[in-house]
């Protein structure tokens, strides 16, 4: 019978040597719903706990996303922060919840030492308030959505034009209106709707619907509405 994890092998950049990390067959990647901001359940595994790599020799954790350019600085400071505490184990097998989370802040750690770009750290501090909100700690789930929406946003402010603008776009638009910035949600959302150049009609949808959602928890908040809210109740 297959297995829905198999191993790839993996050469550290840090400490080169070779390790083996698991991932899951395609088969096995069986959505059961997904969340406004792009959150998955799955039904029998979930691969977001694999998606970071942890060296078991020194503790280096990294994404395919990561580009690795590690100057001497950085290994300089990669052995201070991370290798001088760390004691070899291995991530290689099935994880529980607690691994992943492990992983994916020893990745946020090395992201930052590395100077990885802001999209792979945004997608990092997101993926660590999803696992937050599967065991529905919502203090931390909202403390790493608001980590994720400011890397988010210098994501929009540096790399636009190598990204899918509209869908940037309506997350940070979430993100602000899941950590209650109604009034820069509604900025957003609008941009997504009224920008022209915008042809994604999937996210311009989520936005008005995101939209709709913002103003009806406004009026629940008893907040003043923007203008543009007043006057019409559709965006």
């Amino acid at each position: 019978m297959l297995e829905p994890l198999y191993r790839i092998d993996i050469k550290c950049p840090v400490c080169e040597n070779s390790f083996k990390t698991s991932k899951v067959r395609p088969s096995f990647k069986k959505s059961l719903s997904s969340e406004s901001d792009f959150f998955n359940k799955y039904k029998d595994i979930n691969p977001d706990f694999y998606i970071v790599r942890v060296c078991p020799f020194c503790g280096y954790s990294s994404t395919e996303n990561f580009e690795n350019r590690l100057t001497g600085e950085m290994l300089t400071a990669f052995a201070g922060k991370v290798s001088a505490n760390w004691s070899q184990r291995d991530f290689g097998q099935e994880r529980s919840w607690d691994e992943a989370l492990q992983t994916l802040k020893l990745g946020l750690i090395c992201a930052q030492i590395a100077e990885e770009k802001d999209r792979v750290i945004a997608g990092l501090l997101h993926h660590i308030a999803w696992r937050y909100r599967e065991r529905g700690d919502k203090g931390q789930e909202l403390r790493f959505l608001q980590f994720a929406l400011e890397a988010y946003i210098k994501v929009y402010e540096l790399e636009a034009e190598n990204v899918n603008n509209a869908r940037l776009m309506y997350l940070i638009g979430e993100l602000n209106r899941r950590v209650k910035k109604y009034y820069d949600a509604v900025k957003w959302f609008s941009r997504v709707i009224h920008d022209k150049k915008i042809v994604d009609g999937g996210m311009i949808r989520a936005s008005k619907e995101q939209w709709m959602l913002t103003r009806q928890e406004m009026i629940a908040a008893k907040l003043e509405l923007p203008e543009e809210m007043k006057e019409d109740a559709h965006p």
